[in-house]
């Protein structure tokens, strides 16, 4: 008969699990992409796009290492398992894989400056929640300034948690707000001790 115990580590994901809930995140793979493209000591920012900054085909720009962006976008789309909140712009930045410049590089590494100051970030899920599921749309018709088309996006709500919401950049605060409605949460090792204890 095996020993069965707590899991900690499944698929990529780091889990802790306490009486309180399951916090799961990808703490150690953030450290590590960070380290393989250089943005180990970057200037941190509050979100992972800026609400002004749009991006376009700009085929007159600057052309980047394709290779480089695309394994950058690799790691990103990786890393959404757990983090939520970076998504739109992650998968914004995947759209320019084809000819990226230096506008689009200088977006992606916007993201990894993000990451740099939530390392710790991941999805708290509280024990006895609730799984009624609520869902709510909305579209920009041909909002694209490349293509007209269309961009939707809609917010999901699983019980009284935010699921689903970042379909377009949002000033800090109210990011911030959504990200704590989501259930996520930053919580450094210690604490992550602190409640396996309790």
């Amino acid at each position: 008969m095996a020993m069965m115990r707590k899991m900690t580590f499944s698929f990529g994901l780091q889990v802790k699990q306490s009486p309180c809930g399951i916090f799961i995140n990808q703490s150690n793979y953030v450290l590590e992409i960070l380290k393989k493209y250089e943005m180990e000591s970057c200037d941190l920012v509050g979100t992972p796009m800026e609400i002004k900054d749009k991006l376009d085909l700009y085929q007159n720009g600057t052309p980047v290492d394709a290779t480089k962006y695309h394994s950058m976008i690799g790691a990103l789309m990786y890393l959404t398992s757990s983090r939520s909140n970076i998504v739109h712009a992650t998968c914004l930045c995947a759209r320019y894989q084809a000819k990226p410049t230096e506008k689009h590089l200088k977006e992606v590494k916007r993201i990894f400056r993000y990451l740099r100051g939530t390392v710790n970030t991941g999805l708290w899920y509280m024990k006895d929640s609730g799984f009624e599921l609520t869902g709510f749309s909305d579209a920009d018709y041909a909002g694209c300034k490349d293509t007209f088309k269309s961009t939707s996006g809609g917010a999901q709500f699983l019980d009284y948690q935010l699921a689903d919401i970042f379909t377009k950049a949002l000033p800090a605060d109210r990011f911030n707000y959504l990200v704590r409605r989501l259930g996520m949460r930053s919580l450094s090792p210690q604490e992550l001790d602190r409640l396996a204890k309790s």
